[in-house]
């Protein structure tokens, strides 16, 4: 019987396995041409060329995103940090305004006040010069209506002899290589105290015998 025969007498193949043995009977194991697939190929990270440039572009989209999210992080801390310097500068300004404004104000009062203070000044001094020219005034005619009074007419005397003899004195003092400030001060208390004496006596002369007119 040959082979032909004992197939046809075996059971019938389905479709697939008439199918696979076509292919196999195709394949000649025994070609240099084919190779065998590795044991460990489901395990191997990279299996084809294909996926080998997948990986690659997925690793360049993955730089990308990471490249991306850093530069935003950069954006948003450099964001926060000009807001913050903003911030800063702001308070900073307001409150150098704030000083400036409190200086300015405090300049003004104190320009108030020392212009309120020379106007006092100026007034207080003009009216003691109006004060001084009228006691002035007075006692030039005072002295005028009263100059034939016995009182006014001696005071004169002394006043002017006493003025003499003194200059004289302190000349003389001077000359002689005398004169010191314990005499000067010693001439000084006997003219005041003279000077007090003189205007007792007017006084008393005034009331009681040369009035005043």
């Amino acid at each position: 019987m040959s082979y032909a025969d004992a197939a046809a007498k075996g059971p019938k193949q389905t479709p697939e396995e008439n199918t696979e043995n076509s292919v196999s009977s195709l394949v000649d194991v025994d070609s240099p041409h084919v190779s065998s697939v590795p044991s460990d190929f489901e395990t191997q990270a990279t299996k084809t060329k294909t996926q080998a440039e997948r990986m690659a572009h997925e690793a360049e989209d993955q730089a990308r995103e990471v490249s991306a999210k850093a530069s935003q992080k950069t954006k948003e801390t450099s964001a926060k940090a000009d807001k913050k310097a903003s911030e800063a500068s702001s308070k900073t300004s307001g409150k150098a305004k704030e000083i400036g404004q409190y200086a300015s104000e405090k300049g003004d009062e104190l320009s108030k006040e020392a212009g309120e203070k020379y106007d006092k000044a100026k007034k207080s001094t003009a009216r003691n010069y109006r004060e001084g020219k009228e006691e002035a005034r007075e006692k030039g005619n005072e002295l005028s209506r009263n100059r034939d009074n016995p009182v006014v007419v001696g005071n004169a005397v002394i006043i002017g002899v006493g003025s003499l003899a003194l200059g004289f004195s302190a000349y003389q003092k001077y000359a002689q290589g005398e004169l010191s400030w314990k005499l000067a001060g010693i001439t000084a208390a006997a003219v005041g105290a003279f000077a007090v004496g003189d205007y007792y006596v007017s006084q008393y002369l005034f009331e009681n015998k040369y009035p005043k007119q």
